[in-house]
C-alpha cells in the first residue's frame, strides 16, 4: 500500500524539493502552505506522515503538531526546522513530534529518516492485523510491573494503561527486551529510529524525558536511568519493586 505524506511548508521552493525527494520513495504526496489548511486536510483524508515546518503563517508549526498528536496520535510528525531553532526542536519533541530534520539537509539523510518513519508505520500496522492473518508469536512482554502488548501496541504499569506515541512505544519496547543493558544515544538512534546520523541527540533525550514523565508517577525510581558518560538503561529492579 502506498503511504501518504502531507507537506506543510509555506516556502514553495523547499516544498517542491521535499516533494521530489518523497516521490523518489514512491510515496503519495500532498502539499499545503499553512496550519489551518493542514488540519482541514487531515480531517478529510488519511495520512501516514506529516512533514511540518515550524515557522508557518497563522497557526504556527508547534501548535499544529500539538493538535495533530491530540487528534491523530498514530500519525508520524516530522518537524522541518532551521539549525538555529534548538529550543523549538526540543519543544516539538516534548509535545509529541516523532523526529525533526534541520534545514538545509542532504537528500540522503532526509530519505533515510523518512524511511525510518515508514518502517515504524509498517510495523505498527502489521501488529494491528487480526491474529489469524499473522504468524503466531508471543504478543506480551512482562517485566515486573511492566506489561507490553506488542499485538495491541499498548503498555501497562500495574495494569494501568500508559498513553504513548508510536516512537515512545518502540523505545520502551526496545529497552524492555534488553533490561539493565546500557545503550548510548547513537545506539538508540540506530536501533529504535533506524539511522545513525550524528547531531540528533535531542531526539533521544526528549523521548527519554517524555517517557520518564509518563511513567514517573507509577514508580518510586526512574524506570529508565541515565548512566552518566555512557547512555541509558532500563532499571529492571525498579519495575520489580513497583509490582510489589
Amino acid at each position: 500500500m502506498q503511504h501518504k505524506v502531507l507537506i506543510v511548508e509555506d516556502d514553495l521552493d523547499i516544498a517542491g524539493l521535499v516533494q521530489v525527494h518523497l516521490k523518489e520513495l514512491a510515496l503519495d504526496v500532498e502539499h499545503v502552505s499553512d496550519g489551518e489548511s493542514a488540519m482541514a486536510k487531515l480531517m478529510q483524508d488519511h495520512f501516514d506522515i506529516v512533514l511540518l515546518d515550524i515557522m508557518l503563517p497563522g497557526m504556527d508549526g508547534l501548535s499544529v503538531c500539538r493538535e495533530i498528536k491530540s487528534l491523530f496520535p498514530h500519525i508520524s510528525v516530522v518537524l522541518l526546522t532551521s539549525k538555529s531553532s534548538e529550543m523549538d526542536r526540543v519543544i516539538g519533541l516534548e509535545i509529541g513530534a516523532d523526529d525533526y530534520i534541520c534545514k538545509p539537509f542532504s537528500y540522503r539523510e532526509f530519505q533515510a529518516r523518512i524511511k525510518a518513519q515508514i518502517r515504524h508505520i509498517k510495523l505498527l500496522k502489521m501488529q494491528q492485523q487480526p491474529t489469524d492473518t499473522i504468524a503466531t508469536a508471543p504478543t506480551a512482554l512482562m517485566l515486573g510491573a511492566l506489561q507490553i502488548d506488542t499485538g495491541g501496541h499498548e503498555v501497562f504499569i500495574n495494569d494501568q494503561l500508559i498513553d504513548l506515541t508510536a516512537t515512545e512505544f518502540d523505545l520502551i519496547h526496545f529497552f524492555a527486551k534488553h533490561p539493565n543493558q546500557v545503550f548510548s544515544r547513537a545506539q538508540l538512534l540506530e536501533s529504535v529510529w533506524g539511522y545513525d546520523h550524528s547531531g540528533y541527540e535531542h531526539t533521544v533525550n526528549s523521548h527519554i524525558n517524555r517517557l520518564r514523565s509518563k511513567l514517573g508517577n507509577l514508580c518510586q525510581q526512574d524506570i529508565i536511568e541515565t548512566v552518566w558518560g555512557v547512555g541509558y538503561k532500563l532499571n529492571a529492579k525498579s519495575l520489580q519493586q513497583a509490582s510489589l
